[in-house]
This record gives C-alpha cells, structure tokens and sequence, in this order.
C-alpha cells in the first residue's frame, strides 16, 4: 500500500515543492509524487493530463491518494466527482490536506453514502465555481491592462471635444485673444494655447479618441 501525492501546478506562483511541503506538514508520509505542470482549464479532464494519465494506471486498492484539495482532481464538477468515484471504487481512499477531508468506499450504510456524496458533490461544485471566478478575474484584469494600454498609447484624453475644438478655431481665426476664447468655451486660457500653438496635435489627439 503506497501513499501518493498528485500535485499540479498551473501558474508561476504556485510549485510542487510547495504542495508536497503542505502535505508533509500535515502529517502524511508520501511515498511517492505525480505531478502536472501548466494543465490547467476548465475542460482538461484528469485523465487527459500526462502524469493524471499515470496516476490511473499505478494506483491499486489499499493505495491512499492525497491532493491539496479536490480542484487538483479537475476544474470542473463532473471531472472531480468521476474521478473520486472511480478511485473509490478502486479501494483508494482519497485525503485532503485542506481541511484533511477523507473520501473511501468503505461504508456500505446507505446514509452514510448518501452525505459522503453530497459533500463530494458539493467540493466538486465549490471547486469548478472557483476556477471560472479566478477564469473570469483574469479575463477582466487582462481587459484592464490593455485598456491602459491602448489609453498610454492615445495620450491623454482632450479635455475639449470636436464642437468646442472647432468653436476655438474660429475665434482664433477671428483674431479673438485667448484669454476671451476661454471664457467663451469654460476652457482653460492654457487648453486654448496649446490648440493655437499645436493645431495638428489637437487634432490628432481627437481623432485618436474618436472624438
């Protein structure tokens, strides 16, 4: 009978050492480590993995399987549930370091069954809500970033539109002194300088925010 450790990995801040660590620390003897790198997604089933592959083939009844949580069995509900049942069904008991939950197929009361799957539902559940939340916090961040990027590369954002763009030039075209074109728009007397001394720029500027 061997304790086994399946670990996976699937940013730069996380590492295998790391969860192998953890599982140490709380009192697990590993015998041995699988472990994936860069597999992560909420369609990538265990069994499609390299070493999830692996973990299929070598673990045995008696074996027990020990993960940092159940999302390292899966991202989504369906993967994690069939894969605890199918190593149950096995005779491996499965272990959590987190909140060292334990998952056998050993009790045979129906009831007893029915609130161990329920709470196997339940991670699997919890564990598929927090990939797409950490899915969709890195979909937003990576929009952020390339809206501060596109925003870097546009300048700053005039503080004047077309209309009043154009109502300055035409003042400055009827000789109007800056200081009477900026009490005439609310724009500030050094705006109005700048678009007289910088005509083009001031243009590009709000093409450039599609203004």
């Amino acid at each position: 009978m061997s304790v086994i450790l399946y670990a996976r990995v699937s940013t730069v801040d996380q590492t295998i050492d790391h969860q192998e660590a953890q599982a140490r620390k709380a009192g697990f003897q590993i015998d041995r480590i699988i472990a994936d790198q860069g597999q992560s997604g909420l369609n990538t089933k265990l069994k499609e993995r390299p070493e999830g592959k692996r973990l299929y083939d070598i673990l045995r009844s008696g074996d027990t399987l020990v993960v940092r949580w159940v999302d390292r069995l899966g991202r989504n509900y369906q993967d994690v549930c069939e894969a605890i049942r199918e190593f149950m069904s096995r005779g491996v008991t499965i272990r959590t370091v987190i909140n060292g939950m334990t998952f056998d197929g050993s009790t045979i009361d129906p009831i007893q069954q029915a609130v161990r799957d329920a709470l196997i539902a339940f991670m699997a559940a919890t564990a598929q809500a927090q990939a797409e939340a950490t899915k969709e916090a890195q979909k937003a961040g990576i929009a952020h970033a390339q809206l501060k990027s596109a925003d870097k590369y546009r300048g700053r954002k005039p503080s004047y539109d077309r209309k009043m763009y154009q109502t300055v030039q035409d003042m400055l075209s009827q000789d109007a002194g800056a200081s009477a074109i900026a009490k005439a728009t609310g724009l500030k007397r050094q705006t109005v300088l700048r678009i007289r001394s910088a005509p083009q720029g001031a243009e590009k500027a709000l093409t450039a925010w599609g203004m």
